[in-house]
């Protein structure tokens, strides 16, 4: 099995807390420097 990247432990934390998201939903808990949507979009879709 393998390891996830920081990036993706990131945005599974927030999937595990919340459940089910929406790739908008997932931005808005970026407070600093807010990610692209396609970047997250691909991200979300590989795991």
């Amino acid at each position: 099995m393998q390891k996830l990247t920081a990036k993706e432990e990131e945005i599974m934390s927030h999937f595990w807390e919340k459940g089910a998201l929406f790739v908008r939903e997932l931005i808005d808990f970026y407070t600093d420097k807010k990610p692209h949507f396609n970047t997250l979009s691909t991200i979300v879709r590989g795991l």
